[in-house]
C-alpha cells in the first residue's frame, strides 16, 4: 500500500498530473503524547478527502482515501517514525519519509507534489545532528538554530551497552566471570577488569558511530557534534569513521542539560560553520549576479527552470507564492492556491529545478539576499 523511502529526490516527484496529495505533521515521540499521532493524521486524511472531492469531483478517489486510512491503523509504521512524517501519492503509487526533524501540519491535494518541507528537512542550511554518549547509553539529537528534539531511534537500534553486547557485558562485571552463559568462565583481578571496561567502551562506540552513520549522518549529511565527557571524546573520535563528525563538540556530560541549554551549547560549536557556509554562498550569488549569472527577479527564475539554467537555487524558508510556471514558455501565472490547477509558485520553480539536477538551499528570511522568496546562481 505505500512504500518507505529514504533517497532524496524521488522519481515521484516528477508526476504532473492530478490528484497529487502531500501531507506533512509532526510528530509526538514520548508517552503519553505518541498516542495523539494517529489522531492528528485521521484529522488530516479527513481534510484531505475533503479536498478531494472539492478539487477533482469527476474522479473516483476511493483508492486514495483507503490507503490513507490503512496507514491511520498501521502499528507497525507508528512504532518506526521520529520527529516528523511526510507522505505523498500520486498517479497510484504512495511513498512516506520518517523525517529526523519536525515540519508543521499541511495537506495539499495539487496537480504536482508539495516538496518543499521535505527539502527543508534534507536540505535545510542550519540541521545538525549531536550526539551525547557515555559508556551505558547514547542520545541522539536533531535541530536547528531555533530548536533541538531527541531522535526517536528505530526499534532495531539500541541505545545501550547491555542491550548491544548482551549477557556478557552485565556477567562480566557483576560476576567476574567473562564468557559465554555456558561457558565456564574465567574471573579477573582489578586490572582485567579495567581493561574488559574499556573493550566493551570501544565495542560500544564503534556500533554507536556506525548506526548514527548509516541511519542519519549518511543520507542528511548533517554536522555531527559529540557531546561527552573528554575521555569518552578521545575515545569515540579514534573509532570514528563518520566524516560528518565536527572536530569541535562539548566537553561535558550529555545529560547536565535542559533543552533549551542544550541547543544554545550545540549552537555556540555549530554557528560559526553555518555563517561561513551562508557568506561563502551570498557572496558566490553576488559574484554572479554581477556577470549576469545569478537573479533574484521571479519572472527570469522562472524562465531559467524551464530552460535548464539553474545551478543553485536558495529559497526562502516558510514562503508561499500562490501561482505557477507554465511549461512551455516559462511564464508565471497566477492563481489562487486552493485551485486545483495551481499552487505554490516556489514549489513549482524547486520541482523544475530538482528534475534539472540543480541544488536546492533553504534559508531563512532574514539571511536571504533579497525579498522575492527566491534568488538563483545559473550554469551559464
Amino acid at each position: 500500500m505505500y512504500t518507505i523511502v529514504h533517497e532524496f529526490p524521488h522519481d515521484l516527484f516528477k508526476v504532473r498530473e492530478g490528484p497529487c496529495v502531500s501531507l506533512f505533521m509532526p510528530t509526538y515521540t514520548k508517552a503519553p503524547d505518541y498516542k495523539q499521532n494517529q489522531i492528528v493524521f485521521k484529522n488530516l486524511v479527513r481534510d484531505m478527502e475533503k479536498s478531494l472531492l472539492q478539487k477533482y469531483p469527476r474522479r473516483s478517489h476511493q483508492y486514495i482515501i483507503d490507503t490513507f486510512k490503512d496507514m491511520a491503523d498501521d502499528l507497525e509504521l507508528w512504532s518506526n517514525i521520529s520527529e516528523g512524517l511526510a507522505v505523498f501519492y500520486a498517479r497510484g503509487e504512495t511513498i512516506v519519509y520518517c523525517l529526523s526533524k519536525p515540519v508543521k501540519e499541511l495537506i495539499v491535494v495539487a496537480d504536482s507534489l508539495h516538496i518543499k518541507p521535505l527539502i527543508e528537512n534534507f536540505q535545510y542550511a542550519d540541521c545538525y545532528h549531536a550526539l551525547g554518549i557515555n559508556r551505558e547509553e547514547f542520545t541522539l539529537f536533531n535541530g536547528t538554530r531555533y530548536c533541538v528534539n531527541e531522535v526517536r531511534l528505530g526499534k532495531d537500534i539500541p541505545n545501550n551497552i547491555i542491550d548491544e553486547l548482551g549477557e556478557d557485558y552485565s556477567s562480566a562485571y557483576i560476576s567476574g566471570r567473562y564468557g559465554g552463559a555456558n561457558s565456564e568462565g574465567t574471573y579477573h583481578g582489578h586490572g582485567d577488569k579495567s581493561k574488559l571496561i574499556a573493550q566493551d567502551t570501544e565495542k560500544f562506540f564503534r556500533f554507536v558511530d556506525k548506526a548514527v552513520y548509516d541511519h542519519y549522518s549518511k543520507l542528511t549529511k548533517f554536522p555531527l557534534v559529540l557531546i561527552a565527557l573528554p575521555e569518552y571524546q578521545n575515545v569515540f573520535r579514534e573509532v570514528s569513521d563518520n566524516p560528518y563528525l565536527l572536530d569541535e563538540g562539548i566537553n561535558t556530560n550529555y545529560n547536565i542539560f535542559t533543552v533549551d541549554k542544550l541547543n544554545e551549547e550545540i549552537w555556540k560549536v555549530v554557528e560559526p560553520i553555518y555563517k561561513k557556509k551562508e557568506e561563502e554562498l551570498l557572496e558566490r550569488f553576488e559574484n554572479s549576479r554581477s556577470n549576469d549569472l545569478a537573479s533574484a527577479d521571479l519572472a527570469d527564475i522562472a524562465k531559467s527552470s524551464i530552460s535548464n539554467r539553474i545551478e543553485t537555487l536558495i529559497v526562502e524558508q516558510d514562503r508561499i507564492i500562490p501561482g505557477r510556471v507554465n511549461k512551455i514558455n516559462g511564464d508565471i501565472e497566477e492563481g489562487m492556491l486552493d485551485h486545483p490547477e495551481f499552487g505554490d509558485l516556489l514549489n513549482d520553480i524547486v520541482l523544475l529545478t530538482i528534475q534539472n539536477g540543480g541544488r536546492i538551499i533553504v534559508l531563512p528570511k532574514e539571511a536571504m539576499p533579497e525579498d522575492t522568496g527566491l534568488a538563483a546562481i545559473y550554469r551559464y
